[in-house]
């Protein structure tokens, strides 16, 4: 669902966007790295959900996945918007926020890429 909610965003917005899926928010630094080696990407919105289990594994994933975000985003000088719910989300939680956060990163990372661009210019 919250997939659907960024792509509908998107498709609101007018821009062009491409999904890809990995394994889990673990996963997300990597496969944000190749796209933003790439020329035809200028920004990437980063959505997915961390529950809360029974150890404090989901600080660590949601943490360390959120600080690599940021180090990306700063070592390719284009934008990385964290639309990840958690850590210590319910999966009630994380389902009452799936739209929130799904418009929220897609509508961080257009506009990020537009002020950058002003800036730039």
């Amino acid at each position: 669902m919250m997939k659907e909610k960024a792509v509908s965003h998107a498709q609101f917005l007018g821009v062009d966007f491409e999904v890809v899926y990995v394994p889990g928010v673990f996963e997300t630094p990597l496969a944000t790295k190749v796209l933003l080696e790439r020329d035809d990407i200028d920004a990437v919105a980063v959505i997915g959900a961390v529950i809360k289990g029974e150890t404090d594994h989901d600080q660590v994933v949601a943490h360390q996945a959120a600080r690599k975000l940021l180090d990306l985003s700063l070592e390719y000088n284009k934008p990385v918007a964290l639309g990840i719910i958690g850590p210590n989300a319910t999966r009630e939680q994380a389902t009452e926020r799936i739209e929130e956060y799904a418009r929220r990163a897609v509508e961080a990372a257009v506009k990020m890429v537009r002020r950058l661009n002003n800036i730039k210019e």
